[in-house]
């Protein structure tokens, strides 16, 4: 599989130099609202490669990977973002999410009923 950087080096090489993982995820974030979602994950890759304990980059990120239909990468960022924060309800509804997509039921189940004891509304 080609890398992201590949894809968009526009986007990479443009705001490589000297930029930090928070302006990272703000690019990612506009991105995201603009339904740009393939640069937007370029953008969070990038934060990810700067911060990747950070639970808000792998949601995010998450986020970026199911609006693109890559069940599997968004399943593996909302896997770790609920390991960083079990009780991120969200995480847990969209990692159940990521599961549905790759057609493991019982798996995405589990991740909603956390998520709906965890005071989701979505779920």
């Amino acid at each position: 599989m080609v890398g992201c950087g590949a894809v968009w080096p526009g986007i990479v090489t443009a705001m490589s130099e000297g930029v930090g993982a928070y302006e990272w995820f703000q690019r990612g974030m506009e991105l995201m609202e603009s339904r740009d979602f393939h640069p937007a994950a370029v953008a969070l890759e990038q934060a990810k490669k700067l911060e990747p304990d950070k639970a808000s980059i792998r949601e995010a990120l998450g986020r970026a990977y199911l609006s693109t239909r890559q069940f599997e990468r968004a399943a593996e960022e909302f896997e770790v973002a609920v390991e960083i924060q079990p009780t991120d309800h969200y995480a847990h509804y969209c990692l159940g999410r990521a599961y549905r997509g790759l057609g493991d039921d019982d798996r995405a189940d589990r991740h909603y009923e956390l998520a709906r004891c965890l005071g989701s509304k979505l779920a």
